[in-house]
């Protein structure tokens, strides 16, 4: 059966969604944005953008009882593709090998004007 996860340390959802839905060892979070939960803002920099992002995805994971290491798939949806290296170098920090498997692409634009956002798949053992 399906539960929702309440995170405690990610920005407040802003439409008809969840952060996250555990599905028997499974978590599907939703597109994370790079707001900071306890200031609302968003960082200036993709850098700062990227690190905001994984965080929130951190704390989520966290209150279902996960980490990034149960990771398995990501989608990272930038502004533009000229990011990708930038947002990379600090991905590249906070997951471990064997990296999860992921799509990068390209969006027009996202709420707030965030630079990045990303989703993910974890699995639990």
């Amino acid at each position: 059966m399906k539960e929702k996860v309440f995170a405690k340390l990610a920005p407040v959802e802003i439409g008809a969604y969840s952060n996250a839905i555990k599905y028997g060892n499974i978590i599907f979070v939703s597109g994370q944005l790079p707001v900071n939960p306890e200031t609302g803002f968003v960082p200036k920099t993709i850098k700062e953008q990227t690190k905001q992002v994984i965080d929130n995805i951190r704390n989520i994971l966290a209150d279902a009882g996960a980490t990034l290491d149960n990771v398995v798939k990501t989608t990272v949806y930038l502004q533009e593709m000229y990011l990708f290296s930038q947002m990379n170098e600090v991905y590249a920090k906070e997951f471990s090998e064997p990296y999860p498997a992921r799509t990068s692409l390209a969006t027009k634009e996202m709420a707030k004007g965030a630079l990045v956002s990303l989703d993910v798949i974890a699995v639990i053992d």
